[in-house]
């Protein structure tokens, strides 16, 4: 990840506490919201060990704004905001590339992505490696990449395929058995 040190900021949502590291380059790490400021830095600190807090750019400001108004279910678009993932595989990073293109409410899954492509049916295994390892979901829009036949599929965020789908549910988009997708999820 980049030569610089990274910097990081815990922020209230009305979805709970997320986080946002950056260095030089960009934007590195997003952390999905959790119930409290603590729990939200350590995972954040987990993968970004010797992070320090820090005041944020333009850019990282207006992240966080645009991932305020997120979760308060306005419709927000990621795409234009500047990433630093550091040493991905080509593969990868035309997963990521492809996965940010999807908009508000927009959904695939993770075999017509591996399709998209060029690549056969075994890819998909690979779709789903790339956002179970995706640095900063919600940026690349991970949740909106979905399991054959509509299902939700796993979600290695915190509060799992419970907060996946209360993220489609902000975007409306409903999932999988009606009463599920019908509840209110907290974060």
């Amino acid at each position: 990840m980049g030569q610089s040190v990274h910097h990081y900021l815990v922020f209230q949502t009305a979805g709970g506490f997320c986080g946002i590291a950056w260095n030089t380059i960009g934007i590195t790490r997003f952390q999905l919201p959790t119930r409290s400021a603590e729990a939200t830095e350590r995972n954040l600190l987990r993968r970004l060990a010797g992070a320090e807090p820090g005041t944020p750019t333009p850019q990282v400001a207006e992240a966080v704004a645009a991932a305020k108004r997120y979760f308060e279910g306005e419709e927000t678009d990621f795409s234009g905001l500047g990433l630093d993932l550091g040493e991905q595989g080509d593969f990868f990073t035309r997963i990521y590339s492809a996965v940010r293109r999807l908009g508000w409410g927009q959904t695939t899954t993770y075999g017509a992505l591996a399709r998209e492509l060029g690549a056969g049916p075994e890819a998909a295994r690979d779709v789903g490696q790339a956002m179970a390892r995706n640095p900063v979901p919600l940026i690349i829009p991970c949740h909106r990449v979905l399991a054959a036949g509509g299902r939700v599929g796993g979600f290695s965020a915190p509060g799992g395929s419970t907060a996946k789908l209360r993220m489609l549910e902000l975007e409306g988009v409903a999932v999988g058995p009606a009463e599920a997708a019908q509840k209110s999820f907290g974060f």
